[in-house]
């Protein structure tokens, strides 16, 4: 019996200081409906700030 498809996709996480820096991830999207937003480190501008999800393109 062969596997089915995976279900997780990859998603960009993009800084909101609008650097142009990115982290890369993973999500379920049938478990998680609504777009991620973290707070995380951007070297860049050397502090937390917010990423939201955007697309692979």
């Amino acid at each position: 019996m062969a596997k089915g498809k995976s279900k997780t996709i990859l998603i960009r996480l993009v800084s909101a200081a609008q650097t142009g820096f990115f982290y890369v991830t993973s999500k379920n999207p049938r478990n998680v409906t609504n777009k991620l937003a973290f707070r995380k480190y951007d070297p860049i501008v050397k502090k937390h700030v917010l990423f939201t999800e955007a697309k692979i393109k």
